[in-house]
């Protein structure tokens, strides 16, 4: 079976480092991870460089890293001024990836705007994005989950992805913006998403899930078992969202490869061009990083026997 991994590292991991990482380095990041066999690379992001000032450099980035054929370049725009600055860009990207959250505390928390504002914007958003020959999909934030309200009704969940359909967005994310998860609650609201909502293509939904608590791989499991073939990850596990408590970890995207890979399924992922990436990570943020495959190695890397065999 084949799965599309995409990788958000430069864009998510780098939002809440303390530490400005260079722009020659993000360049360099996104072209290295490009040729690793991804299917899409979130490079940046159009935002406030008040609110994110991590990713102030969005155009240049864009006008200067390499366009790997099949592989898509995606920018995250938090609104419908996002969609306009992104589409005046220089190099625009190939996709951008609009955010609502299912919860209206966080909704407000991460892009200051009410339920009602973000939903009359979903149809100009898409329209923009169009007329300037751009992709759009859409990211539901606080799906399984909101630090500041709890659990998050399915229903909403049903009713803002039928909105999205409505709208014409070209992909739907279920983001666990805080790694509230657990596999039970995925395989159950997937399937009910998927039931109700049926994807037009195999890449039409992506799940984004966080490690926060233990569980984002095991979610991504449950996530595959619902019918979702496309998956989101970060890098060395980087990231988080800046605007909610505890958000630290996504699912680390060397790690995904590596279970799949020895699980059967077909990612088209060089995982071992994907660990020397990630194994740069910590000396360009500073710190260590929560990647496991990355220190332990994969798992079929064999090693000498102790020497008392080998005599």
């Amino acid at each position: 079976m084949r799965l599309y991994i995409n990788d958000v590292a430069v864009r998510d991991g780098f939002q809440i480092e303390k530490r400005f990482v260079a722009t020659a380095t993000k360049i360099e990041l996104v072209n290295q991870l490009a040729r690793t066999g991804l299917h899409k690379i979130e490079a940046t992001s159009f935002v406030s460089p008040r609110a994110v000032p991590a990713l102030a450099d969005a155009r240049e980035v864009l006008a200067a890293i390499d366009r790997v054929p099949g592989v898509t370049y995606v920018a995250l725009v938090p609104n419908l001024r996002g969609v306009h600055d992104a589409a005046s860009a220089p190099s625009k990207p190939d996709e951008l990836n609009g955010v609502v959250s299912a919860s209206e505390t966080h909704n407000r928390a991460n892009i200051n705007r009410t339920h009602e504002q973000s939903i009359a914007e979903l149809a100009p958003m898409v329209r923009a994005a169009h007329e300037a020959g751009m992709k759009i999909t859409m990211s539901l934030s606080t799906t399984f989950g909101c630090p500041f309200e709890g659990r998050v009704s399915e229903e909403v969940v049903l009713e803002f992805v039928g909105r999205f359909r409505d709208a014409g967005f070209d992909g739907i994310s279920l983001a666990d913006t805080t790694g509230m998860a657990n596999p039970r609650q995925v395989r159950e609201l997937v399937s009910r998403v998927l039931e109700r909502y049926p994807p037009p293509d195999e890449t039409y939904y992506t799940l984004h899930f966080h490690n926060t608590r233990g569980m984002g791989l095991a979610n991504v499991v449950a996530g595959i078992e619902s019918g979702v073939r496309s998956f989101d990850g970060s890098v060395s596990g980087l990231g988080g969202c800046p605007f909610a408590p505890g958000a630290t970890g996504n699912i680390c995207t060397e790690d995904l490869v590596n279970m799949l890979e020895d699980m059967g399924y077909d990612t088209r992922v060089d995982l071992a061009k994907l660990l020397a990436v990630a194994r740069r990570i910590p000396a360009i943020v500073g710190h260590d990083v929560p990647g496991q495959v990355m220190k332990a190695g994969q798992t079929l890397e064999l090693h000498d026997p102790p020497e008392f065999l080998r005599t």
